[in-house]
């Protein structure tokens, strides 16, 4: 059982290697839970310890969470991916490969909302490619319900947005 919960971590790690942007939590378990490797509940356990023991950053925002592999998980999938069976790296591998441009897409939009200091709402709207904001636009709103509505339409609408500033502007 120890050494099977173990495979599960490594399955994190190596997917998180095998991409140069972070991925959500949604992303990871369309893999390992369409795979039927294991439970939702058990994959919650596994990233909140890959996150305590420092082999994973958690981004969280309002809508989701984005997780990055860190230093010590960069090494420590280098020496154990050889514990992953050829047949799972290549599942995730074509996994990968075939939904590369709409994980990339998913995190390179993102939107959160806080309360100011003077007790109106902020949205922050970005789009972010190879770790550079194309666009990070902050808009202030009176009410969380409308800071909340921004957040969550900017995913469906920011490029048509930022297309759209670009034409006007240039």
């Amino acid at each position: 059982m120890a050494e099977t919960y173990t495979l599960y971590k490594l399955i994190v790690l190596y997917m998180l290697e095998r991409v140069d942007f972070p991925l959500t939590t949604s992303q990871i378990s369309d893999f390992i839970l369409d795979k039927g490797y294991t439970s939702y509940f058990k994959l919650q356990e596994i990233l909140s310890e890959l996150t305590e023991s420092d082999l994973l950053k958690v981004e969280t925002t309002h809508n989701r969470t984005l997780y990055h592999l860190t230093e010590n998980g960069e090494e420590t999938i280098h020496f154990f991916s050889n514990k992953i069976s050829p047949a799972i790296r290549q599942e995730i591998d074509d996994f990968l490969k075939e939904k590369r441009y709409d994980l990339k897409e998913e995190v390179s939009v993102k939107s959160d909302y806080y309360l100011n200091t003077n007790h109106e709402f902020e949205v922050r709207c970005q789009i972010v490619e190879n770790g550079y904001s194309l666009i990070d636009l902050k808009l202030t709103v009176p009410t969380e319900k409308e800071a909340e509505t921004i957040a969550a339409k900017w995913s469906l609408k920011s490029q048509e947005i930022y297309t759209s500033l670009l034409t006007d502007l240039l």
